[in-house]
């Protein structure tokens, strides 16, 4: 695990800001990237899609994904889903933490426990 992991998400979040809480709450040192502010990386993102799967990363319950045209939800596969979180990154699931050697998307307070002890 490097010295410090990175969570990743955007500020007004709830679900990043209760992951903020809990890092923070026990003195877990991270780095925030702001997706809104720094974007996101395509290599990184793409190197996401290969170890967890896009429909794992892709947002497809909020309001960014549902507002889209209908042409573009449809025939969703990895490149597709990539070319959207790119060009939207609300469109990623949040929070995604980076531990270096994995990544967990989502918070659950139960699997940050486990990743940590």
């Amino acid at each position: 695990m490097p010295a410090s992991p990175t969570l990743y998400g955007i500020p007004n979040c709830d679900t990043v800001k209760k992951a903020r809480v809990w890092l923070g709450g026990r003195g877990i040192d991270y780095v925030f990237h702001d997706y809104k502010k720094q974007g996101v990386d395509a290599d990184k993102l793409h190197n996401w899609v290969a170890e967890l799967g896009w429909e794992v990363l892709l947002n497809r319950a909020g309001t960014t994904f549902r507002a889209l045209p209908e042409a573009d939800k449809q025939g969703l596969d990895s490149e597709k889903a990539v070319a959207l979180m790119l060009a939207n990154p609300s469109m990623i699931k949040r929070p995604v933490l980076d531990l270096g050697d994995r990544r967990i998307v989502g918070f659950k307070p139960e699997i940050y426990e486990m990743a940590f002890s």
